[in-house]
């Protein structure tokens, strides 16, 4: 069993409530996949053709994928050997902070609106001369109902964010992640794809912003934890 970390600082301060330990070579599969995931759907979006009842999704998959990259940067500057320092504890976490508000959002957001349009694209699949043109209804939202186990890991306290923000301030970010994908899919549905973009905008903005102060604050918690808690380093053997 993983020894419990300390709550309590060698001078007898409080210490912040850190997340627990990830693999850093699971993140790094999950860099993998959202890396490809995301970027092979943009190419199959822009193969298919029809770019304006695309809206924003192509953008919203290369974003996804992209911020994979910028993860994966993160994660492999994890570091807990000797002469480590701060940043380089955070790295595994903040990485997968990235992946969860950038990568998962991004595409969780696109997956409606690319269903919707590779189900009607003409391009991709011509009507038999007298088959019926079957309206697929609400069928149509099954995809994005994938947003609700992302949810679910959010709130239930299996996030990262859930470690940086207080609790109401959580419920509040994702029930308005929700909120913003709902919003953004029936503005599709409409063909409304100005306000499509102003939506998905407003969503990117809020997710970047949360990600640049959720770094910076796992940070300031390492900070704060080993200024309180000192890494013991490992004793040197003594020379024969």
């Amino acid at each position: 069993m993983s020894k419990e970390r300390a709550t309590v600082g060698s001078d007898g301060a409080l210490l912040p409530v850190l997340p627990p330990e990830r693999d850093a070579r699971v993140c790094a599969r999950l860099v993998r996949v959202m890396f490809y995931t995301p970027g092979f759907l943009a190419l199959l979006l822009l193969k298919a053709g029809e770019p304006t009842s695309f809206g924003i999704s192509v953008e919203l998959l290369m974003l996804s994928s992209v911020a994979a990259v910028v993860a994966g940067l993160f994660i492999s500057a994890q570091s807990e050997l000797p002469g480590s320092d701060h940043s380089s504890r955070v790295g595994t976490w903040s990485g997968m902070l990235i992946l969860e508000l950038l990568s998962v959002v991004s595409i969780l957001c696109a997956i409606p609106s690319l269903f919707h349009e590779l189900a009607h694209s003409r391009l991709l699949h011509a009507l038999a001369p007298g088959a019926a043109d079957v309206a697929l209804g609400a069928s149509e939202l099954l995809p994005a109902v994938a947003v609700i186990p992302f949810l679910l890991y959010q709130l239930a306290g299996f996030g990262i964010l859930h470690f940086v923000v207080s609790r109401p301030v959580n419920w509040v970010i994702n029930l308005g992640i929700l909120a913003l994908i709902v919003f953004a899919t029936a503005a599709n549905r409409q063909a409304d794809y100005q306000m499509e973009k102003h939506t998905v905008s407003l969503l990117v903005i809020a997710m970047l912003i949360t990600t640049f102060y959720g770094v910076l604050k796992l940070r300031r918690m390492q900070t704060v934890y080993d200024t309180h808690c000192p890494v013991k380093l490992p004793k040197e053997k003594d020379p024969e």
